[in-house]
């Protein structure tokens, strides 16, 4: 199953850390993971909050399920993709903090 790792990234220093490790487990669970900082990454300094959304969910369209790191719920950009998880109807996880 494909799972896509949600999380704050915007106004945060160690997202690329955190969304790493959330990686190295969910793979060792057995999933196959999209990790949006990776990608996001490869997308040019001046990309709007709106076209990394836009690109945010074609990633969650790809996949089966949403992992929500601990913070999501103060993250807009989380926010927007709990959203549209929902409305796709896809299988949300949690984690704890």
């Amino acid at each position: 199953m494909k799972i896509y790792i949600s999380g704050a990234i915007t106004g945060t220093t160690d997202y690329e850390e955190r969304f790493a490790e959330a990686e190295e487990k969910l793979k060792a669970a057995g999933y196959e993971v999209i990790n949006p900082a990776k990608v996001g990454k490869m997308l040019p300094e001046n990309t709007t909050h709106e076209e990394y959304m836009k690109m945010s969910f074609a990633l969650m369209d790809i996949c089966e399920a949403v992992y929500f790191m601990p913070g999501w719920q103060q993250s807009r950009g989380a926010n927007q993709e709990y959203g549209y998880a929902i409305a796709k109807s896809m299988a949300r996880y949690f984690c704890c903090e």
